[in-house]
């Protein structure tokens, strides 16, 4: 039992209900007689400050379910409650809502090419009205400096590395304090040294926040950060990873 002082208020709320909270979830792509199920019965619960890593083949349904958990489509037949709100059947300004809690980073950075690095940053905090009245800039330099790029906060990303660009895309994802963030394929391309660099600090990052990290991945060579790892193949859950890391720990 960890002293009340080492307690974040997220690793509190870990003890009282899963962040994400998935029942006989069920999705479907196209219309009528080309109406095809893409995932079938998924289960899964996560809890706040675990790092899940979900893992499977191409096609398997993992971004699917990666974007209904961000609000970035909507859930159709099922629950999923995220962060207690229960999503499924949300309407568009609900889901807009959900989506300033949650961080998310891509495979591809998406950064602004027109923005400096500092100006991408603080776009993620212009979202949010409880930062308008804050030193932004500040903010925003601050977890630069945190990820290693205090002395690029005036680059434009086309002067940028791979590595860097997805530390910024990092900085702008955690920026903000999310409760969640969902990453799809961060380091895939990347080179293996640059790739781990950049889990670690999403690890480092997410621990003394105290969120929780979901992360899509087909690279065998991160999954060691994972406290849990949930394995999908052909739009079902195969393993939510549960008894392994019960095992482990």
């Amino acid at each position: 039992m960890l002293p009340e002082s080492t307690l974040t208020p997220n690793s509190q709320f870990s003890t009282l209900e899963p962040v994400i909270a998935i029942r006989n979830l069920n999705h479907y792509f196209g219309e009528g007689g080309l109406r095809k199920q893409v995932l079938f019965d998924i289960n899964l619960e996560i809890n706040a400050g675990e790092i899940v890593i979900m893992t499977g083949p191409s096609g398997s349904g993992k971004t699917t379910l990666l974007t209904l958990m961000g609000g970035l489509r909507s859930a159709q037949e099922g629950s999923l409650q995220i962060l207690g709100q229960e999503i499924c059947g949300a309407g568009k300004q609900q889901l807009t809502k959900l989506r300033r809690q949650i961080g998310y980073i891509f495979q591809a950075h998406n950064l602004m090419t027109f923005l400096t690095v500092k100006e991408n940053v603080r776009m993620s905090l212009e979202l949010h009205d409880d930062f308008l009245n804050q030193d932004i800039n500040a903010k925003a330099i601050a977890i630069l400096e945190t990820v290693g790029l205090g002395d690029r906060v005036n680059y434009y990303p086309e002067n940028l590395s791979g590595g860097q660009k997805q530390r910024v895309a990092i900085a702008r994802a955690l920026v903000s304090h999310p409760k969640i963030v969902l990453a799809d394929e961060p380091t895939a391309a990347l080179d293996k040294k640059s790739g781990r660099d950049v889990v670690e600090l999403m690890q480092k990052l997410a621990k003394e926040q105290g969120c929780t990290i979901l992360l899509v991945t087909h690279d065998n060579r991160i999954l060691d950060i994972a406290d849990r790892i949930v394995y999908m193949e052909d739009g079902l859950l195969k393993s939510d990873g549960v008894d392994v890391a019960t095992k482990m720990h």
